[in-house]
């Protein structure tokens, strides 16, 4: 005669059910924290192309922007640097409303105007190749470049990850018309 424990051992080991909810236990921690994981980093590549974007935005219209025309026409002078970074940041001219990114600011984007003696070689010494599809021998770049420190690390932080510093630039050929 079997004693009762033996034979509670044996039928639990020939039941299944629960099994699900046993393979439920161990795959759903897994599987939690790849999906915040997936959702974060896909977080992070959207704030890194906002900051490109308007950085890119910013470098354009600086690369075009000439206050000269505005003083000579006796209008008041334009500060095309300032402008150019109230585009990167906000997407407007005036610097108003909410940034293009949360928490990315106008102390953390800079907008290089070069001016004639910052010109560089139009072309690679080393590879000769003709950069920024230039005829001259110089070229003039405009420069806007930034940073962010992104704290919306989320559940990644448990597992050690402080916060990262996205960083972008954009150079645009100097056009002033």
């Amino acid at each position: 005669m079997r004693n009762p424990l033996s034979r509670a051992l044996s039928r639990f080991r020939r039941d299944e059910r629960g099994t699900v909810l046993v393979e439920m236990a161990i795959i759903a921690p897994l599987m939690f924290v790849l999906s915040a994981g997936v959702f974060e980093f896909g977080n992070l590549i959207h704030n890194k192309l906002l900051m490109e974007a308007g950085l890119n935005d910013g470098a354009r219209f600086a690369a075009r922007c000439n206050s000269q025309l505005y003083t000579d026409a006796g209008l008041a002078a334009i500060n095309c640097s300032d402008i150019a970074t109230n585009i990167a940041v906000f997407g407007n001219v005036a610097g108003t409303g909410s940034a293009r990114v949360k928490g990315w600011q106008k102390a953390n984007v800079t907008v290089t105007i070069a001016d004639p003696s910052g010109c560089r070689n139009a072309i690679d010494p080393g590879t000769g190749t003709v950069l920024y599809l230039s005829t001259t021998a110089q070229v003039c770049i405009v420069t806007a470049a930034g940073s962010l420190a992104y704290n919306g690390i989320g559940m990644l932080a448990l597992l050690g990850f402080g916060p990262i510093t996205l960083t972008a630039s954009h150079e645009e050929r100097l056009i002033r018309f």
